[in-house]
């Protein structure tokens, strides 16, 4: 059944960021900024509406990415970025509160992405929406365990 233009737009609003996978320049860099500004609007909603946003996005995000490649022709293509936006509230997930944090989450997060440490440059061989989403929540996880540990040191 073919798409429509409606649900083709909806569906690149979401796997590309609200559009700012479109950016010109770094567009998983623009993505992960979205990332932030959702973040500051959740960081203060309580652990479980946290969590339970962060999981929803990663199923839509998984659903949509999925779609958008099919709809772009093209695997994992740049513009995709909502992976890098669940990665970043994955990141910064029971992360203390302040810009320290916010700011070396988005460093490290960005690192983690873009480097991909075992295993997550194996996890992009997963087809379809999941392998576009596993590498970033990989990328989050490890942002999340460095941050806790400079967390758990900083406040000793």
């Amino acid at each position: 059944m073919p798409m429509n233009k409606i649900s083709r737009t909806i569906i690149l609003f979401i796997a590309e960021g609200a559009f700012s996978g479109k950016s010109p320049f770094a567009p998983g860099t623009a993505g992960t900024l979205v990332g932030v500004l959702l973040y500051l609007g959740i960081q203060n909603a309580g652990v479980v509406p946290y969590a339970a946003l962060t999981i929803l996005l990663c199923v839509i995000g998984t659903w949509a990415a999925g779609r958008a490649e099919t709809i772009l022709g093209k695997k994992d293509s740049p513009s995709i970025v909502i992976d890098e936006i669940a990665g970043y509230l994955i990141a910064m997930f029971l992360v203390p509160a302040g810009w320290g944090y916010i700011i070396a989450g988005f460093f490290l997060f960005r690192a983690f992405d873009i480097a991909k440490p075992w295993p997550l440059f194996d996890l992009q061989e997963v087809h379809g929406g999941l392998g576009v989403m596993l590498d970033d929540i990989g990328a989050g996880i490890y942002t999340n365990i460095v941050l806790q540990i400079a967390a758990y040191l900083i406040n000793r």
